[in-house]
């Protein structure tokens, strides 16, 4: 095991996890990503090398996320840091006019994505608890509902209430917190649901070099918190 420490992040090959990747490996950590495009998972291997592990994983697979977990932990150790970044959002609709299977795909990887790579991680974690820190990423929609994105703001919801339960189980040392990125951060997450906003708003590179020190410094004291990234300036 390296004595570096090691961050497993889902979704770390677009927008805001593929930003993160470059902040925590510029930062000494090893990270343990995935996403669900082969050819992007191929490029972040091929750009950061062996020290890192990039798998192609659909967290909405439970089986598929508890092979993963067994590999990564058994190649790289246990994580000091689980980074619950995968997440979906619907297209713009009411709710009433959404079908079952859209409602279902976003739960299916916002909700189930983090409760299937939490119980795929934490029984590596809790044995030696002190210092390791779960992170699911939440939103300002995950406090506060908004019209034509029903599931998503559910799903944040969700993400949320599983955080808050989770803190209460954990051992002495560790820490569970939902954080909300601290706004609206210009990717195709943002293109695609309030295009409006994509000029004013920072890039996910820019977000990260604030975001991922404040992460970084997260610990047992927090635990049980709904956080909010600070303002990129």
């Amino acid at each position: 095991m390296s004595a570096s420490k090691l961050v497993v992040i889902t979704g770390a090959t677009r927008g805001l996890g593929r930003a993160m990747v470059e902040r925590f490996h510029e930062a000494g950590w090893v990270v343990a990503g995935c996403g669900r495009s082969m050819a992007e998972v191929w490029n972040l291997n091929r750009e950061f090398g062996k020290r890192h592990h990039f798998s192609m994983i659909d967290v909405s697979d439970g089986k598929r996320v508890e092979s993963w977990a067994e590999e990564v932990c058994s190649k790289l150790g246990v994580p000091d840091l689980l980074l619950n970044n995968a997440s979906l959002i619907n297209r713009n609709s009411l709710l009433m006019e959404l079908s079952p299977e859209e409602f279902t795909t976003v739960m299916n990887v916002n909700v189930n994505g983090v409760f299937y790579v939490c119980r795929a991680f934490l029984p590596k974690m809790v044995p030696d608890p002190e210092g390791r820190v779960i992170v699911n990423i939440s939103s300002y929609w995950g406090r506060v509902g908004e019209a034509y994105v029903a599931p998503y703001c559910a799903s944040k919801f969700a993400v949320e209430g599983l955080t808050q339960s989770l803190a209460q189980e954990l051992p002495k040392g560790m820490a569970a917190v939902a954080l909300d990125p601290g706004g609206s951060v210009g990717m195709s997450m943002l293109q695609a649901c309030s295009p409006q906003d994509m000029a004013a708003a920072p890039s996910a590179q820019e977000w990260s070099r604030v975001a991922v020190p404040y992460i970084m410094s997260l610990s047992a004291k927090d635990n049980g918190k709904s956080l909010t990234c600070p303002p990129v300036r």
